[in-house]
């Protein structure tokens, strides 16, 4: 961060406010401070992530603003150095979940000039990617489709970044725009105070307890695994979900039951191939399996052209001829399509496509056999809904993830209990109520969850210029009704 005058007593108490890392201080005569991007900030390591937007160009804060921003965080260390633990009133949102969509959030936010703090319950950011996924992961989609906002990948990425690749560029992000997520903080329970008409968020770390005006979920859809009830799971022996599964190396030699035909079990059943594996795939369900790539063009960017001009069943119908083409009948693989096509199937459900890296041609030649549902499974064996019975000597469920919302969150209208998903549909799924927002929650990936976070980051503009200036939201306001 550059300070351009030191006429005002804010500059310095933001010069060494981690609000405003990464930006560049100038004093306007007229009264508002103006925050600009700094071309020199941030490690030599990642200048090759710097880049500049017209959005970017000129953010403006009132003095009204710095110092509400001041007297909030000097009434928070005044109560933290009290014997008895007191709640922390943040000035700008809270922000829960630091993987990308909570980033995003964040980085959106403070272009407006809107501070705000994330809490997340692991050691890092973006956890699911760092510490759950398997090696040879790479984004499915095309690297344009997943940046997120107000920074694209550098160009010498290749056009699927591999999980090394998508971590950095998420480090890279973070510390562009001076994202210093707390870490440690497991929200045991958030819930609106209709007294204060703020929000109460209380982690498990020290009964830590935090107060705002805004609350972001940010946790998403995969915050936890889904493990389907299946007779005698606890009886086999040996059994994984692919947040635990790293790479095929220690199945060599080993017969692997992966239980799941979506694009990681599809992955995993490949990687367990390449390291002399022989791996079983439980097809459950219907499936529609798409190249990655057709006509030279990834087929995510394909469709979504297409769908400029044409309704979507003429671009289903599209897709499915030409995977026909490309990919032969897979109903003669035991992988059935359904009956609605891809994209409306998508639309619908949220269910998505199998982009093939070449797991149909381990299929086909019989490398990766093709099973039916599980009717129940017994030490080291499974017996599946035809009849068949066979041994294996591990089991990999590549089952997916769930929303955990409903077990923090407490008298919410936004989200459904049963599923912990937002209500209302995309695109309007990104809002509720007395300043909840959800970000990450559309199925649309990456692309979905960096347009909730521009949405939010506007709407919460306006609300935070006039929050700042009414007293019921005042520092000492809040400290005295705590």
């Amino acid at each position: 961060m550059q300070v351009e005058k030191n006429t005002d007593s804010n500059h310095e108490w933001i010069r060494s406010n981690p609000c405003f890392v990464g930006l560049h201080i100038t004093l306007n005569l007229s009264s508002p401070l103006l925050l600009i991007p700094s071309s020199s900030s941030s490690s030599s390591s990642s200048s090759s992530y710097h880049h500049h937007h017209h959005a970017l160009d000129l953010i403006t804060l009132t003095h009204m603003e710095i110092d509400y921003i001041k007297e909030m965080q000097q009434a928070n260390m005044i109560s933290s150095s009290s014997s008895a633990p007191r709640p922390r009133v943040i000035a700008g949102p809270v922000i829960v979940g630091a993987g990308p969509s909570g980033l995003a959030a964040a980085a959106c936010l403070k272009e407006r000039g809107v501070p705000s703090l994330i809490i997340e319950r692991s050691n890092c950011i973006a956890s699911l990617w760092q510490l759950k996924t398997y090696d040879r992961l790479k984004l499915h989609l095309p690297k344009q489709f997943c940046e997120l906002p107000l920074m694209p990948f550098p160009s010498h990425f290749p056009t699927y970044p591999d999980k090394r690749q998508f971590v950095q560029y998420l480090e890279a992000y973070a510390e562009r725009f001076g994202i210093r997520p707390v870490f440690g903080q497991a929200v045991e329970r958030a819930e609106y105070d209709d007294k204060l008409e703020m929000w109460r968020v209380k982690t498990a770390a020290a009964a830590e307890e935090y107060v705002c005006r805004w609350l972001i979920v940010a946790t998403g859809e995969n915050a936890e695994a889904v493990v389907p009830e299946m007779e005698g799971l606890t009886e086999f022996g040996g059994v994984v979900h692919t947040s635990g599964y790293k790479s095929g190396d220690v199945y060599e030699g080993r017969r692997v039951l992966v239980v799941g035909c979506g694009n990681s079990g599809m992955e995993v059943c490949l990687d367990l191939c390449n390291h002399n594996a022989t791996p079983s795939l439980v097809v459950r369900d219907t499936v529609h399996i798409l190249p990655r790539e057709m006509l030279g063009r990834s087929t995510f960017g394909l469709s979504m052209w297409l769908l400029k001009w044409l309704p979507i069943n003429i671009v289903d119908r599209f897709l499915l001829v030409s995977s026909w083409l490309l990919l032969g009948d897979t109903a003669r693989y035991g992988l059935d399509r359904p009956k609605v096509g891809p994209l409306e199937l998508k639309s619908l459900s949220g269910k998505t496509p199998v982009l093939d890296v070449g797991t149909l041609d381990k299929i086909k030649s019989g490398d990766i056999k093709v099973r039916p549902g599980i009717k129940r499974l017994r030490y080291k064996s499974a017996e599946f809904v035809d009849g068949r019975v066979e041994n294996y000597d591990a089991i990999i469920l590549a089952t997916g993830y769930k929303s955990n919302v409903p077990c923090w969150l407490k008298k919410s209208e936004m989200f459904c209990e049963k599923d912990g998903l937002p209500k209302r549909p995309f695109p309007n799924c990104w809002k509720g109520e007395c300043g909840l927002y959800a970000v990450g929650f559309t199925k649309r990936g990456l692309l979905g969850a960096s347009i909730d976070a521009k949405n939010i980051a506007a709407d919460i503009e306006g609300s935070w210029k006039e929050t700042i200036s009414q007293s019921k939201y005042s520092p000492s306001f809040m400290q005295k009704h705590l």
